[in-house]
C-alpha cells in the first residue's frame, strides 16, 4: 500500500499483466481447491486442475450458484465441504438470511475491503463511524478490519439508536460514515429535526442498497461531499467499488469477473447485461465460478481515475428470475434449454402476461432472417421444457431491452 492516489501497483497495471497474472494463478487454486476441501473435490472430479488454465477452460467449469449453498450447507455441513480448513481454524462464522453460514479467514483483512475504503479518501489515522450491523452478519466485520488494516479507529455504531449516532458525530468528529445509504439519511433529517451540527462529516462510503443519483445529490446538498459505494457479498467480500471518478465500479484485484446469461454459465459479450460470476483466490474459501445471482454489464475502457481494472455498471438486479405460471415454476435455464436446441435464435426472453389465473406466455426470438416452420417447432419444445403452452413471437435483432432478463412477469394483479 502507497500514501498516494492508489492502494498499490496492482490498480494501475496493463490489462495484459492484470490477466496473465491471474491466469498463472488459476491452475494452482483449483488444484488447491481440489485437494483441501472435499467439496470441490467432489464437484470437479476428473478435471486436471492444470488443465484451468485460461477464461475458456474457466469457463467450462460450473458454475456454483448462491441459490445451491443452503442445500449444499444442510447436506455437508457446516460449509457444504467447500472450506480448506477446519472449523476452529477460522477468524469467525457468521450467518447471512437463507441460512447460509458465511466463514472468515485469518488475515488483516480477509475480506480485502481496504481497497474500497482507500479509493474513498479513507486513510491511516482516520475514524470511521461504521454503522453496518455487527450481528451475525459479516458486513460491518468487512468495513471493521479493512479500516484497521489501513491503520484507522473504529466506532462500531452498528444500525439504530439515532440520537446516540449523531452525539458520537458531533462529538468524536469522525472523518467518514460507513453503512448503508438510507440510514445516513436518517441521521441527517433526525439532526436537521433536532438542530444538531454534523458539518464534520464530509465522506461517506455506502453499500447494501441502491444509490440513485438524486439521493447522493441530496447527501452532497447536506454537505457530505464524497459519497461513494461499494459492492460485495458475504460469500466472497469485496467484488467492485466506486471511485471519485464516478463512473462504474472498479474490479477488485484479487477476483476473476464473468459476466454469464442468466441460468447458463455462457459468458455474454461485454456490455451485455448478465448475472455477475467471479472467482475468489481466498485460500481458506476458494470460489471457483461462483454465481452471486447479481445482474450487471461490463463498462467499456478503464476508469478515469487512472485505475485500469475491469468496470461494472454497478448493481442492475437480480439474475434468479424463477416465476412460477399455472401452478408450475418457470426458471431462466428453461430458457437456456430452449435457446440451446435453436441455435439460429440469437436472444430471447419470456414474457408471463394476463391477469390472476389467466396467465399466458410468449417467448420473444430475435431471429435474422425468415423462421418458416419454426415457430411451431420452438411452441412444442416450450411445452416439452416446461409443461406449459407458450406462443412463439419473432423480433428483429437487437430490438429486445439489453437489462439481464430472460423471463419477464408482466402480469397485472389488480
Amino acid at each position: 500500500m502507497t500514501d498516494g492516489l492508489y492502494f498499490d501497483q496492482l490498480e494501475t497495471r496493463s490489462a495484459e499483466a492484470r490477466e496473465g497474472a491471474l491466469m498463472a494463478r488459476l491452475p494452482g487454486l483449483v488444484a488447491h481447491a481440489v485437494a483441501n476441501a472435499p467439496g470441490w473435490a467432489k464437484r470437479l472430479s476428473g478435471i486436471d486442475p492444470r488443465s484451468i488454465c485460461s477464461r475458456k477452460a474457466l469457463a467450462g467449469l460450473p458454475v456454483l450458484r448462491k441459490s445451491e449453498l443452503k442445500d449444499l450447507q444442510a447436506s455437508d455441513p457446516p460449509f457444504g465441504g467447500l472450506v480448506t480448513r477446519p472449523l476452529g481454524e477460522l477468524g469467525a462464522v457468521y450467518m447471512s438470511p437463507g441460512p447460509i453460514l458465511d466463514p472468515e479467514g485469518t488475515g488483516d483483512d480477509p475480506w480485502r475491503s481496504a481497497r474500497a475504503l482507500y479509493a474513498a479518501g479513507i486513510r491511516p489515522g482516520h475514524l470511521i463511524q461504521n454503522c453496518f450491523g455487527y450481528h451475525l452478519t459479516p458486513g460491518a466485520w468487512m468495513v471493521h478490519h479493512a479500516a484497521r488494516r489501513l491503520g484507522c479507529a473504529v466506532i462500531p455504531a452498528g444500525i439504530g439508536q439515532t440520537e446516540q449516532q449523531i452525539e458520537l458525530i458531533r462529538s468524536l468528529r469522525p472523518d467518514a460514515y460507513v453503512g448503508t445509504p438510507s440510514f445516513l439519511r436518517i441521521i441527517i433529517e433526525k439532526a436537521r429535526e433536532t438542530g444538531a451540527d454534523l458539518g464534520n462529516l464530509k465522506r461517506a462510503l455506502v453499500a447494501a442498497e441502491a444509490l440513485p443519483p438524486s439521493l447522493r445529490s441530496w447527501f452532497h446538498e447536506q454537505g457530505v461531499s464524497t459519497v461513494l459505494q461499494w459492492y460485495g457479498t458475504a460469500d466472497v467480500g469485496l467484488i467492485a467499488y466506486e471511485s471519485e471518478a464516478l463512473e462504474g465500479m472498479i474490479l477488485d484485484e484479487d477476483l476473476i469477473l464473468e459476466i454469464v446469461r442468466p441460468g447458463t454459465g455462457e459468458p455474454v459479450t461485454d456490455g451485455e447485461v448478465g448475472e455477475v460470476v467471479v472467482t475468489s483466490f481466498n485460500p481458506v474459501y476458494p470460489l471457483l465460478r461462483f454465481g452471486t445471482g447479481d445482474l450487471s454489464a461490463v463498462l467499456p475502457g478503464p476508469s478515469p481515475c487512472g485505475r485500469t481494472n475491469v468496470r461494472i455498471r454497478g448493481w442492475m438486479g437480480r439474475a434468479d428470475q424463477t416465476t412460477k405460471v399455472r401452478g408450475m415454476f418457470v426458471q431462466p435455464g428453461h430458457v437456456a434449454e430452449i435457446l440451446r436446441r435453436f441455435p439460429q435464435v440469437e436472444r430471447a426472453r419470456l414474457v408471463i402476461s394476463g391477469e390472476m389465473a389467466n396467465d399466458a406466455m410468449a417467448l420473444r426470438c430475435e431471429l435474422d432472417g425468415e423462421s418458416g416452420g419454426l415457430g411451431e417447432r420452438i411452441a412444442e419444445v416450450i411445452r416439452e421444457v416446461t409443461k406449459l403452452r407458450g406462443e412463439v413471437e419473432f423480433v428483429a435483432p437487437g430490438s429486445l431491452p439489453n437489462d439481464g432478463l430472460v423471463i419477464e412477469d408482466a402480469r397485472k394483479y389488480d
